[in-house]
């Protein structure tokens, strides 16, 4: 018979910040795979402007979901709050050193690291929607920012398109670096955090 010291699981996180990760992650991914010029045998087959309001509509939830994730910051339970897993930059590195080492200790909620990575990952997705909503009020003329940039110059418009490409891009190796993470601590601590994440439970 196992131990309970070992089966006993408890719950970390709550059902919000569950779907907000997932749909997070499922508008990041039709954001990306809608993006234009980036698939043009799909393109051949779909409407550009299909994909073109597939890729806004999904920027749009991106941008509500962050809203939600800074206010979760501050009002939602323990291990969703910012103060919980954000930490000086010293700890920070004192923890990848540790787990590089195979020796870091294991954390409930988010470890400096993690809490790092999120805290970056939110900034960029922030500079990758504003870029966007920019670039689709200058070039289009449409969006909340429309206002503002429509009558913007054809520089102005590259310059915002660039910005737009270089966070996304940013953005996309933060994801491949998350997920690296996340396997990294799921074998150096023997336990699931994929599931951790689904089921919203951890062992205690």
């Amino acid at each position: 018979m196992r131990s309970t010291i070992h089966t006993k699981e408890v719950k970390v996180w709550d059902p919000l910040l569950r779907l907000f990760h997932w749909t997070l992650l499922g508008s990041f991914c039709a954001a990306w795979f809608s993006e234009d010029e980036l698939f043009e045998s799909v393109q051949d087959r779909l409407s550009g402007e299909y994909l073109q309001e597939v890729h806004v509509w999904a920027g749009y939830a991106i941008a509500a979901l962050l809203l939600f994730r800074l206010l979760w910051g501050f009002v939602g339970p323990r291990y969703a709050r910012f103060r919980d897993f954000v930490h000086r930059p010293g700890e920070t590195l004192a923890y990848l050193k540790a787990v590089l080492a195979w020796r870091a200790p294991r954390h409930l909620g988010h470890n400096p690291a993690g809490g790092a990575m999120i805290i970056v990952l939110l900034l960029s997705l922030s500079v990758t929607v504003v870029s966007g909503l920019a670039l689709y009020a200058a070039d289009k003329g449409l969006g909340p920012l429309a206002g503002l940039l429509v009558a913007a110059s054809d520089g102005t418009i590259d310059a915002i398109k660039g910005t737009h490409e270089l966070a996304t891009h940013f953005t996309l190796l933060l994801v491949v670096g998350h997920l690296i993470g996340v396997v990294w601590e799921s074998l150096l601590h023997r336990e699931n955090l994929v599931r951790a994440m689904i089921t919203g439970r951890k062992r205690a």
